[in-house]
């Protein structure tokens, strides 16, 4: 199988080269595609830099601005289905996302068409050093989503997946206009309501240990009621398999 990982950047210098070594370094093959938006500290050089040092496992696409995680996750995704992946992991830059947890969720995918790391089943877990609120702020925005929705995923708001080609192509992604990580959302109830079969990977979700979170309140107050849009716009969706 041909497998590729999309990973948006903006700001992460520090992160990229240790982070592109760990994933080249795994037992699969994956292929790279960074999305970077004209990051300030130089994100998109350096990338540019990792891909001339590993031709043919690393392209770079940059953005003239900051555009939004879910604008750049539709960009990669769209690329990495013409480049011909059969399946496409997706992920975050800052080592919040363990990259050795990739050939695990590669296993998994034999089994599903969907397999998403998750902070919330047994096994899985947020920093420890969070705050109590930051925890129960995470908590909640899942519990919020997947109520409304009416989703079994107990991770919806997780950015940590890999999908089966066949799930993407049948995805409407490129019609959504969600950004921040009610992106996740909007994905992981598309794929519930299409009926693909979607496995939950625990892992431990550490917190970035250089830059700065891109989490804000503007983001999660969209989040908030993005939500309900996301339902009514795909209530007529239905299962086709």
């Amino acid at each position: 199988m041909k497998y590729a990982v999309v990973i948006p950047t903006y700001n992460e210098a520090h992160n990229l080269p240790s982070l592109v070594d760990a994933i080249l370094n795994l037992p699969q093959n994956f292929y790279l595609f960074i999305i970077d938006d004209n990051s300030p500290d130089g994100s998109g050089e350096i990338a540019e830099q990792l891909a001339k040092s590993i031709p043919g496992r690393l392209t770079v696409l940059h953005r003239p601005a900051k555009l939004g995680l879910g604008s750049a996750y539709r960009l990669g995704f769209a690329h990495a289905l013409e480049w011909g992946a059969h399946a496409i992991a997706q992920m975050d830059a800052d080592f919040s996302h363990p990259p050795e947890k990739l050939d695990e969720l590669a296993q998994a995918l034999h089994g599903c068409d969907v397999a998403m790391g998750s902070r919330y089943v047994p096994g899985g877990a947020v920093d420890r050093h969070w705050p109590l609120w930051r925890k129960g702020l995470s908590a909640f925005g899942n519990w919020y989503a997947r109520t409304i929705l009416g989703i079994p995923i107990r991770d919806v708001t997780g950015g940590f997946r890999l999908w089966r080609r066949e799930a993407l192509l049948a995805i409407p992604f490129q019609q959504g206009n969600s950004q921040g990580y009610v992106f996740q959302v909007e994905m992981a109830y598309l794929a519930y309501r299409l009926g693909f079969a979607i496995r939950e990977i625990p892992f431990y979700f550490a917190d970035r240990q250089e830059g700065k979170s891109k989490m804000s309140l503007r983001i999660q107050l969209e989040a908030a009621y993005k939500v309900w849009q996301i339902r009514f716009a795909y209530s007529s969706l239905r299962s086709t398999r």
